[in-house]
């Protein structure tokens, strides 16, 4: 038998239904109703209404709009008991996407690829979101069913075995998890409770209920979804997307509360776990320990670092990048994180952030590609196709060697060339319509073609953004993917290229030269982005070159304390001084 707990304070009468027969469930004070059922798939029935999966159900094997289906999650053999994780800033992260990581787009199918990752030197993996969304294919963010795995990827065992490979590979797994809305299609929580509430307005239409009546519970509900990632899945974090929609003004925030509950895991499990946050807010608060006034989330997603890298490598001048594009923007986020930290923004027309006073660079995550920034341009073009070679070198050494948690997203590793767009599978043909059209007016006003956007239902949409793994056949994939090990190796070998303290960073450039000098301890970077040799004063002490991307450099004795040294164009060079 399965016992079942179902919150529906709307409803008089509850039904479970299966295999044909319907059984009323008791209700219970605060809109409770609970009983046992022995269906291996079930629905519920409000009020003799038409049945509707689970809240909680813990698999959607045939979809969003199907029957839930019974998990026992003490069943599987886990074999990572002796797995504790580690702290956050010594982590590189490598974030993912499921359905396009491999050709099959399983979690089997991933487990293949761990290798790779190995040796790559990264040692944490963050899943773009994996509960139960429309269709086959997405990108996860219109999820619905939030305690359900995609049944297109493998379901709760495939995830199982996912994670526990990861762990016996030295790998951390960090969960994407949206809990700032839910996605139009078999969203049924508004017919169960107060879910949401019209007091705020969100991209996504109304907001989650976290504060208005009836708000306890609801509450609850995403807290327990989080704890239940990390319990019943062995997840080390979890990814909080987009936290400035997420609004509540009770006196204890949703985050802080959440933190704390985490936190509590944590001890009772013996398990290093992580919170990290994506906030559009520039508001050190998000990672301010909880008794400074602080919500207590361990990091967030630093997008400013991202935006000062591309808008200064590609040019790109549009949007959001308008804010951004000289060295001075990247030596600034290298010192502070944040660029705007309370200075006026002119794509905001206003002033914008907090200073990051007192924090460590640990708090936050640095990246010069992300879903986010590749998938939501019009073509889904990566970095490597709007940048050269060279650059792509640079800027994974400013990535790499920052006092940030570093995060590469798929692909970016070798220069994938394959694009990563965005993609449905709704069956609903006013929703699917209302997608396509509204993905193409959305770049028709920023001047695009609308022919040219590729259509979100159309499933070539999705296979072409599939990586190629044959690149790493061509010289210069594997050139760049070289770059890369090489870099996370050097992060490892030299405590001063860590994640760490801000205040240690001293960061000096040339906007007309186009060179930048980055000194962290005994390590200094060198930055050569114009298009010619450039001769950099810097006064060296004696040390050893770790790595360079241009070949040949002048000024380099390492016995000497050169005055200058000459990069080639477009480069980056790493020295180390002895100590």
């Amino acid at each position: 038998m399965t016992d079942l707990r179902v919150w529906a304070p709307h409803a008089e009468r509850m039904e479970v239904v299966g295999d044909e027969q319907r059984l009323s469930l008791r209700a219970e004070d605060g809109g409770w109703f609970s009983g046992s059922h022995d269906f291996n798939e079930y629905m519920l029935s409000l009020d003799g209404g038409e049945p509707r999966p689970d809240p909680r159900s813990p698999w959607q094997p045939r979809g969003v709009h199907g029957p839930s289906r019974v998990v026992d999650h003490e069943i599987f053999r886990w074999t990572d008991d002796t797995w504790k994780g580690f702290p956050l800033r010594d982590a590189v992260i490598y974030e993912l996407h499921i359905g396009t990581f491999t050709s099959s787009g399983t979690f089997q199918a991933a487990i293949e690829k761990l290798d790779h990752l190995v040796g790559l030197g990264v040692n944490a993996v963050e899943l773009m979101p994996l509960n139960e969304f429309p269709g086959d294919r997405g990108w996860g963010y219109d999820g619905v069913d939030l305690y359900a795995p995609h049944h297109a990827y493998g379901g709760p065992e495939g995830l199982k075995h996912l994670v526990d490979a990861c762990h016996s590979k030295g790998l951390a797994v960090i969960l994407d998890v949206v809990y700032n809305h839910l996605g139009p299609a078999g969203n049924f929580l508004r017919e169960f409770g107060p879910y949401f509430t019209d007091r705020y307005g969100t991209p996504w239409g109304d907001a989650v209920n976290l504060d208005d009546r009836g708000s306890t519970e609801v509450r609850n509900f995403f807290i327990e979804n989080a704890l239940g990632w990390l319990d019943n899945y062995h997840f080390d974090g979890l990814r909080l997307d987009a936290i400035h929609a997420i609004y509540d003004q009770s006196a204890i925030h949703f985050l802080e509360e959440l933190a704390a509950r985490v936190d509590e895991h944590e001890k009772r499990s013996g398990r290093t776990l992580w919170l990290i946050a994506e906030s559009d807010l520039n508001d050190p608060r998000v990672v301010r320990p909880r008794d400074a006034g602080g919500y207590g989330i361990d990091a967030q997603w630093s997008d400013d670092l991202h935006h000062s890298l591309h808008a200064l490598l590609t040019g790109e001048k549009t949007g959001y990048y308008s804010d951004f594009g000289t060295i001075a923007h990247v030596a600034k986020a290298l010192r502070h994180a944040f660029v705007y930290d309370g200075k006026p923004s002119a794509f905001r027309g206003r002033v914008h952030g907090r200073p990051t006073e007192g924090l460590d660079g640990e708090r936050f995550l640095g990246y010069l590609q992300t879903h986010d920034q590749v998938g939501n341009r019009a073509l889904g073009e990566r970095s490597s196709a709007l940048m050269d070679h060279d650059l792509l070198k640079v800027g994974a050494a400013l990535v790499l060697t920052s006092p940030f948690v570093p995060m590469l997203f798929q692909g970016e590793e070798w220069g994938a060339t394959t694009p990563f767009l965005y993609f449905t599978d709704h069956d609903d043909p006013d929703l699917r319509k209302a997608v396509r059209e509204g993905r193409r007016r959305e770049f028709a006003a920023f001047g695009w073609d609308p022919d040219e956007i590729a259509d979100p239902q159309d499933p070539s949409t999705f296979e072409r953004s599939k990586l190629d793994w044959s690149e790493l056949d061509d010289p210069r994939h594997a050139d760049l993917l070289a770059w890369h090990r090489d870099l996370i190796r050097a992060r490892r070998e030299v405590p001063d290229l860590g994640a760490g303290g801000m205040k240690a960073v001293d960061a000096r450039f040339d906007e007309d030269e186009r060179w930048l000098v980055v000194r962290r301890g005994t390590a200094t970077v060198l930055a050569n982005l114009s298009d010619a040799e450039r001769t950099i004063p810097v006064k060296r002490e004696p040390g050893r070159l770790l790595l360079s991307s241009g070949g040949e450099i002048s000024g380099t004795d390492p016995s000497g304390t050169d005055e200058n040294i000459t990069l080639p164009r477009q480069s980056a060079s790493i020295y180390v001084r002895d100590r």
